[in-house]
């Protein structure tokens, strides 16, 4: 698997599995067990998803060796503030039965997020914690994150596709030396993505799928990706883009049917920050 060295040295996989969306505990269990199985060693997964505990078993479960696998956990906004963020990290940690977490990162930029990112500075300090980062920090939240502490985030996890290719975002986290991460990588199926024609035709000039292309111009692109299914066939389907590589004519073709336009509501809507402000999991 290839691998990204993070801004402290931690290096991690550059094509993961995700389980956003998978609440089922036993569906959960069983996709990150198949996915471990296929040769997956990153697995993300968040407090506000309430499968912590199925992916915890699903690694004891795997026997694959604990230090081979790259664990990502998130805390929620209700969990926002320096004391809430160490209780619900050590909630994290029990429901994951992990002794260590290899990436905690802040779920969404609201809150308080410095009470929260000092708490996660500790926990890195102690040894808890490989590295910490963030996700959905648009340029300016993350630039004034990064000026205003300590540590630098090591990750950013933003919604990424061809559709919405985040340009911008990039080049402000390559500038602070922060891994661009991909929510999200499929579209989630939205625009009729895998009917897209530049998207077939360069997926059959390789003989691959439209999803392969997809992973394999994130990662050729050094964008960490984190797909998520529950099929064992699709699961293995997404983690074998290794075997080809894009063409630069094909990297260009993609980069045409960015829309420069997220597929989902803004975090900058006021309305949809009053939303996120009322939305409370039982974690």
């Amino acid at each position: 698997m290839q691998k990204v060295t993070l801004n402290n040295g931690v290096e991690m996989p550059i094509l993961g599995f995700g389980v956003w969306q998978i609440p089922d505990a036993n569906e959960c269990e069983q996709a990150v067990y198949e996915a471990l199985m296929a040769g997956y060693r990153l697995i993300d997964t968040a407090a506000a998803y309430e499968n912590e505990e199925a992916v915890g078993r699903a690694i004891k479960r795997s026997g694959v060796p604990r230090e081979e696998i790259f664990v990502t956990t998130k805390l929620w906004i209700q969990d926002a503030g320096f004391d809430n963020t160490k209780k619900a990290f050590a909630k994290s940690m029990e429901r994951l039965q992990l002794d260590y977490l290899d990436l905690y990162l802040i779920h969404q930029p609201f809150g308080d997020v410095y009470g929260s990112w000092r708490a996660m500075e500790d926990l890195y300090a102690q040894g808890k914690i490989r590295a910490i980062g963030v996700c959905n920090f648009e340029p300016d939240r993350l630039v004034d994150l990064i000026l205003h502490n300590e540590i630098t985030p090591v990750v950013n996890q933003i919604e990424t596709h061809p559709f919405f290719q985040q340009v911008e975002s990039a080049q402000v986290m390559k500038e602070f030396n922060v891994q661009h991460e991909a929510w999200g990588p499929l579209a989630q199926g939205k625009n009729n993505i895998f009917e897209n024609q530049a998207l077939v035709s360069i997926a059959e000039k390789h003989n691959q799928s439209v999803i392969q292309v997809i992973l394999r111009w994130l990662t050729q692109k050094g964008i960490v990706a984190i797909p998520k299914s529950t099929h064992n066939e699709r699961i293995m389907e997404n983690f074998n883009i290794f075997d080809f590589e894009l063409t630069q004519e094909d990297m260009n073709t993609i980069a045409t049917i960015d829309t420069k336009k997220s597929l989902f509501p803004s975090k900058r809507d006021p309305e949809m920050v009053k939303r996120f402000a009322n939305w409370k999991f039982d974690i």
